[in-house]
């Protein structure tokens, strides 16, 4: 791929260009089978939850996976890979209005700078504001705000840039499934719950997506990134059919940045200001039951100068 130009965020073709190269990326790079990626040891794997458009904690994150917005740096010894979701919807408003399009090309643009190490998973805020449903976070109509965003800062650009996001979550795989000595970890916005089980379509993870599953409360893409209350029958059932004896997760609010579903899934926040990551190393991954022990709280992580 030719280099990317800088990012420039209130001009609509460069923001469409960060966009546009994502979604490619997404859809084209070397670790994408169906509606999945997948890596495999050796290496390291920072596993994050929602970011919710905090700058700080995005920073940190790169800062830990060895990579730079430029691509001036590439990861040296093991591969390192960062997983990011949940990107858009912050609280961080400016008269009402939600700038949170502004990390999302950001985002696009590292995937497409590194495809094989950054992996963009598809959570509910992103496929909400694809779909213009109506969705609620801490009071605000967190849709009507990111489309104020865009309308103030592009003006009679706004369908373009609408598209290019469009385009960008739409290509945004479900998981990432990492394969381990262990047995394999899937890295989730989060899971289907117990009560949508029965419509659900559990062969998702082996075949593209199609419109149909991104329909509110019915697709099967849906229901995955929406789902809430999953428990240990669920969760069991999920491992035998989907091989993975680690689920890592976000979309549930942790307040101490992590929390642990027994008997096999780990919820993590990378937002607040107890947020935290979770490095992996794919070599000699933890137990299930061990895995929330072992993540970093960002407050305390090392940020680039």
């Amino acid at each position: 791929m030719p280099p990317l130009p800088p990012l420039v965020s209130t001009d609509a073709d460069s923001v469409e260009a960060a966009l546009l190269a994502g979604a490619h990326a997404c859809a084209s790079a070397a670790c994408r089978t169906h509606s999945f990626e997948s890596i495999h040891a050796p290496g390291i794997l920072i596993a994050t939850g929602d970011l919710h458009d905090n700058p700080l904690h995005l920073a940190k994150l790169l800062h830990a996976a060895h990579l730079t917005e430029d691509g001036s740096q590439h990861p040296a010894g093991a591969p390192r890979h960062l997983i990011l979701h949940e990107i858009i919807h912050g609280d961080r408003l400016l008269n009402g209005m939600d700038l949170s399009y502004r990390v999302l090309a950001r985002v696009a643009r590292l995937k497409a700078i590194y495809p094989e190490h950054v992996h963009v998973l598809l959570g509910n805020h992103e496929l909400a504001q694809m779909l213009k449903s109506g969705i609620l976070k801490d009071g605000v109509k967190s849709v009507d705000a990111f489309n104020a965003g865009l309308e103030y800062v592009f003006g009679g650009e706004f369908d373009r840039i609408d598209r290019a996001i469009v385009a960008f979550v739409r290509a945004m795989p479900l998981a990432l499934r990492a394969h381990t000595p262990r047995g394999d970890i899937l890295c989730a916005h989060s899971l289907p719950p117990a009560a949508s089980m029965g419509r659900f379509d559990t062969s998702i993870l082996s075949r593209e997506l199609t419109d149909d599953d991104y329909v509110p409360r019915q697709g099967s893409a849906h229901l995955m990134v929406w789902g809430r209350g999953y428990d240990a029958e669920g969760l069991e059932d999920l491992v035998e059919r989907w091989g993975a004896y680690l689920f890592i997760l976000g979309h549930e609010k942790a307040p101490e940045g992590v929390k642990f579903v027994p008997p096999n899934a780990v919820v993590l926040n990378s937002d607040h200001e107890r947020g935290v990551c979770l490095p992996i190393d794919l070599s000699a991954p933890p137990a299930a039951d061990e895995a929330a022990d072992l993540v970093q709280p960002l407050m305390t992580m090392a940020c680039p100068t």
